[in-house]
């Protein structure tokens, strides 16, 4: 009621109060578009809409660009300033290098020189490698109960049938010693193809070894399936009296000879006597190069010794 009350005497002319509140409104808003505000009230009908062509774009300023760029110079190596001892005792990276550089060169123009200096930089490279070649043989037949692995791991024929029979023999002792105090756990589940040939294979082991077996089917005991976190089947799993730890053998089936490689580790392993870094290892291996620990031990320094 007073908002019309004041609209009413401003129309009108009359009343004092209403007159001068009219007179304030408008030198506000006066005001306000002198400062640029409220612009929009008074430019709405300018622009692309009202047809009007849109304000020319400002000319970037353009840098003044050097019409006569200076032409890199680049370093073109050459032999003439190397002697051939400097290129033999270079060292590789600068030698890598030189030699990069001769190849571009030679490529890029390929003179009778130019690919004359290449090739005698290659020709020098292979002289360095077979004189590192032949260094390397020295030092491996010298120092052979170090860095050469014949003495455990033979190549020629005899030596490989010998090798092949230790191995076996140290495979089948461990497993029938180990009999009285570890068992196996074989987890099948019913509907398992798998696990039926696998239970075919275990009875030529049985046979052979005589060890006892226990079959757990997981779908009636799940507990035991979760105690030791078997999701496949068919799984073996050792494990040894006395002692919370076991070791899994197989997930799968597996073949009779892997069974028992896979089981000489996980017995050794649980025994003690051997671990993560030596965990194919065998007995007649200790000491040698492939006993990767055993380059701790002491006295084993032979860049120390002296002719």
């Amino acid at each position: 009621m007073q908002t019309r009350s004041y609209t009413k005497h401003c129309r009108s002319g009359n009343g004092l109060f209403g007159l001068l509140f009219c007179l304030v409104l408008c030198l506000i808003f006066k005001t306000s578009a002198e400062a640029g505000e409220n612009t929009f009230y008074h430019d709405s009908k300018h622009g692309w809409f009202w047809y009007e062509d849109p304000p020319p774009e400002q000319e970037k300023e353009v840098q003044e660009i050097d019409q006569q760029p200076v032409a890199a110079t680049r370093h073109i190596p050459s032999l003439d300033t190397y002697s051939i001892e400097e290129l033999w005792n270079m060292h590789p990276d600068d030698f890598q290098q030189l030699l990069n550089s001769l190849q571009k060169k030679a490529v890029q123009t390929p003179t009778e020189q130019n690919i004359l200096e290449y090739l005698t930089m290659q020709d020098t490279a292979r002289r360095k490698a077979l004189a590192y070649t032949n260094a390397t043989m020295y030092v491996t037949q010298k120092y052979g109960e170090l860095f050469n692995v014949n003495h455990v791991y033979p190549t020629a024929g005899p030596g490989v049938t010998a090798r092949v029979t230790m191995q076996q023999n140290e495979i089948s002792q461990t497993i029938s010693r180990a009999n009285n105090d570890h068992a196996l756990i074989f987890f099948v589940a019913p509907g398992c193809g798998f696990c039926e040939k696998q239970a075919g294979i275990l009875s030529y082991f049985v046979d052979k070894y005589g060890w006892p077996i226990k079959t757990v089917d997981i779908s009636q005991n799940p507990g035991s399936a979760a105690r030791f976190n078997i999701t496949i089947t068919p799984t073996l799993l050792l494990i040894k009296k006395g002692q919370d730890n076991y070791m899994t053998v197989a997930s799968g089936v597996i073949a009779l000879t892997e069974l028992e490689r896979k089981l000489y580790r996980a017995i050794r392993l649980l025994q003690g006597n051997t671990q993560g870094d030596n965990f194919l290892m065998y007995d007649f291996q200790k000491g040698s190069a492939f006993d990767p620990p055993s380059i701790l031990e002491k006295g084993r320094q032979p860049w120390k010794r002296r002719e």
